[in-house]
């Protein structure tokens, strides 16, 4: 590698150093650059917020991805080709005509391009030329040659308007018609050939017992007409059955007005044939491509799309400047989700959600994968959520997409990877699944009751119903009363009582064993040692985030550990707020009444506590 000359200056982003690449300098200069620090190494051409076509133009051998060596190679052709390569850094939507270089071959034939296309628009050499204006003088060029080849269609045509369907014709039988004259200069070469290159009594046999059709391929495969020495096809009568509709009508539409009525034909009629439309076939390939270029047009297009685009893309490449300076969105960033009061700015197109997500979720981020439909179009993302809890993401869940354009999709969740997303959501995770388990608990035993309920109600129907009727069997006699086996039960719950009550006893003994001001303190040391391990492997997980795994899974090559941290990740996700100065009615109509019962059940409970503990401190 050669010795760095150039003064680089580095941005800190992200928890790693960045290269600036501000000036033309930096960007000709890349080679110079360690590849150890360039952000990516390769990103996908599909998939990202890019202008599609520059793309194209940049990832020269078309394999879908644009590499390090490429996006060189783009910079160091549009130096050369410019006056001054400072053009590159000036954010212009084109390129200036009097900035093309035109002292050799390849720049003059830009310039000619240019300054015809600033002829057609009604512009001067001091103007600069648009990518759009660029972009339509390739269609112009190319509607051009289409009016040019199709103006050459007269001279073409040997039949006048019927020659596109007579050349169809000749084109479907020349092999077959091919294969016989050869057979027959076979048959005269050898007599003996003859007899073996028409069909065999064998064939004709083979034939016999099943039921023919005169397009039945077995049929086909046989030779057009009898093979003889003479070399003549006859063109009316003792024809193949498969061929004899297609060979009447060459005879109509192709022989008769070339040659005359004819009987047979011969292999020097037919050569004659092919040459009538020889220039007809070669008319019919030289038929421009619609994506034709001509000389300077392509490279006029190319120029101005490398002046507006490559600054940008070198710093959505080499540097992650866009995203990690937030000064305006990344290549990668697809959109933005709203969804569960939140907006989610760190969005990516996905192909296939589970392959993605086993790669993702090493990025240690919460993200939600959801399906987006607008119309008949579809496209699945991956959300990262940043900021706020995860309690109500679930799959099923809809929101609305915002892609770069505007437009609105119908966002729904169909798969979601969990990870912490907050110390805040950490801090009461224990408490939450306490809650959630003791409602589950709740839930069953209220089950439980109202199944025992039901059960009461319609067995006592049932017996109502059957009054009168004849006696019911005899219920079984239920086994006696197990005294010992119901004594060890209630033995057991009272030594779990037990131990629970002596455990509260001596946390509330030792709360008041405390002076009054380190009662708090002892609360707060309590509630941390619960919330303080979920904590801290929060935060551990949150100083761990990554957005290379999302990235990489899309198909770039991420050189670098792109970390989130969790300022920069809280400002990815933005949480819903009243606006400034917003007047707000705490007033709720249908706020629901507040009840005395739950102050007096802790009204009583601090009694007991106190009571209990002064009574201890006593003994």
């Amino acid at each position: 590698m050669a010795t760095a000359t150039h003064q680089w200056r580095f941005f800190r982003a992200g928890g790693f150093d960045q290269v600036r690449l501000d000036t033309a300098a930096d960007l000709l200069a890349l080679g110079e650059l360690d590849q150890k620090l360039w952000v990516a190494l390769s990103c996908p051409v599909k998939g990202i917020e890019f202008d599609s076509r520059s793309m194209e133009f940049i990832d020269s051998d078309a394999d879908g991805h644009v590499r390090a060596p490429e996006l060189m190679g783009a910079i160091a052709w549009a130096a050369e080709r410019l006056v001054s390569s400072d053009v590159l850094v000036q954010k212009l939507a084109g390129v200036p005509i009097s900035a093309i270089r035109s002292d050799d071959t390849a720049g003059q034939a830009i310039q000619a391009a240019a300054l015809a296309l600033a002829r057609e628009l009604g512009k001067t050499e001091a103007d600069t030329l648009t990518v759009e204006e660029t972009s339509a003088a390739q269609a112009g060029h190319a509607t051009r040659a289409l009016s040019a080849w199709e103006a050459a269609a007269q001279e073409a045509q040997a039949l006048g308007a019927a020659t596109a369907e007579a050349f169809a014709q000749v084109s479907a039988l020349d092999a077959k018609i091919e294969d016989f004259f050869v057979r027959c200069q076979l048959a005269a070469f050898d007599v003996r050939a003859g007899a073996a290159l028409n069909a065999s009594e064998d064939a004709f046999k083979a034939l016999a017992p099943e039921g023919l059709q005169a397009n039945a391929q077995a049929i086909s495969a046989l030779p057009l007409a009898n093979v003889t020495p003479s070399g003549h096809l006859p063109l009316t009568a003792g024809i193949n059955p498969a061929w004899a509709e297609r060979m009447a009508a060459l005879r109509d539409a192709v022989v008769s007005p070339l040659l005359g009525q004819r009987e047979t034909l011969s292999a020097a009629d037919w050569q004659v044939i092919k040459a009538k439309f020889a220039p007809y076939s070669g008319w019919l390939a030289a038929k421009p491509d619609p994506k034709l270029e001509g000389d300077g047009v392509r490279d006029l297009e190319k120029l101005a799309r490398y002046v507006r685009d490559l600054q940008s893309l070198a710093n959505n490449f080499v540097s992650f400047k866009d995203f990690y300076t937030r000064q305006g969105k990344a290549t990668f960033q697809v959109g933005t989700l709203y969804l569960d009061g939140r907006s989610c700015e760190l969005c990516v197109a996905v192909n296939d959600a589970g392959k993605h997500a086993a790669l993702a979720n090493l990025s240690r981020m919460c993200l939600v994968y959801c399906e987006c439909v607008r119309g008949g179009e579809k496209m699945t993302i991956a959300a990262a959520f940043t900021a706020g809890d995860s309690d109500q993401l679930m799959a099923g869940r809809n929101g609305v997409f915002y892609d770069r354009k505007g437009r609105d999709w119908d966002a729904t969740i169909v798969k979601m990877l969990d990870q912490p997303i907050s110390l805040r959501q950490a801090f009461w995770s224990p408490y939450k699944k306490l809650g959630r388990l003791v409602g589950a608990q709740m839930q069953k035993v209220a089950a439980s009751k109202a199944k025992e309920a039901d059960d009461k109600l319609v067995s006592s129907t049932l017996d109502a119903s059957k009054k009168g009727a004849a006696p019911a069997p005899a219920k079984p006699v239920p086994p006696p009363f197990d005294v010992a086996k119901f004594a060890g039960i209630f033995a057991a719950i009272g030594l779990a009582v037990g131990a629970l009550g002596t455990a509260l006893a001596s946390v509330i003994g030792s709360l008041f064993a405390l002076v009054w001001w380190q009662i708090p303190l002892a609360l707060i040391g309590l509630m941390l040692a619960i919330s303080g391990p979920a904590m801290v492997l929060a935060w551990l997980n949150l100083r761990s985030r990554n957005l290379g795994p999302i990235l990489d899974a899309n198909g770039w090559a991420i050189n670098a550990r792109a970390r989130i941290n969790i300022p920069f990740g809280t400002s990815l996700t933005q949480l819903a707020q009243l606006p400034t100065n917003a007047e707000r009615s705490l007033v709720d109509p249908y706020a629901e009444k507040p009840s005395n019962w739950p102050y007096v059940a802790l009204l009583l409970g601090l009694v007991v506590a106190i009571g209990y503990g002064y009574l201890r401190l006593k003994a």
